[in-house]
This record gives C-alpha cells, structure tokens and sequence, in this order.
C-alpha cells in the first residue's frame, strides 16, 4: 500500500493543521485502513503493534467528528 496523506481523508482543516504543524503528513498502514470507514461512521476493530497509530486513528475519528461552536455533549 502507498503512502496516503491525511489530506486525502476530508478532515477538519483545524485538524489537518495541526496534524502537519506536528510532522504528521502521511498515515501509517493501520490509519489508512481504518480511518475511512471510521469517519464514515462505521464500527471497526484494529489490532497491530504498540506505535503503529492505533490510537490516533481513533482520536482522529473522534476529534474530527466534534464542534468547537457547542458546548454540548
């Protein structure tokens, strides 16, 4: 698989700006497979080794899916 950029992903320009502000341009291998179906709502499991971006792909997911404008849960 070649490498994707998160910009590929339709992700919150604040987010995409603060993923490349922090070095992160490219996903790895777990990110590019989950992340797509994780902002399309989907459920998914994923299971790889410790730093392969398990978590930030669900962080990611999550962050991209919150409104800064409400102050709701």
């Amino acid at each position: 698989m070649s490498q994707m950029s998160f910009s590929t992903l339709g992700l919150q320009p604040a987010l995409l700006e603060s993923l490349s502000s922090l070095g992160y341009e490219t996903m790895t291998p777990v990110q590019a497979q989950s992340l797509p179906p994780i902002l399309a709502g989907q459920d998914v499991i994923g299971q790889g080794k410790t730093g392969s971006g398990k978590t930030a792909a669900f962080g990611l997911g999550l962050l991209n899916r919150l409104d800064p404008e409400r102050f709701q849960v």
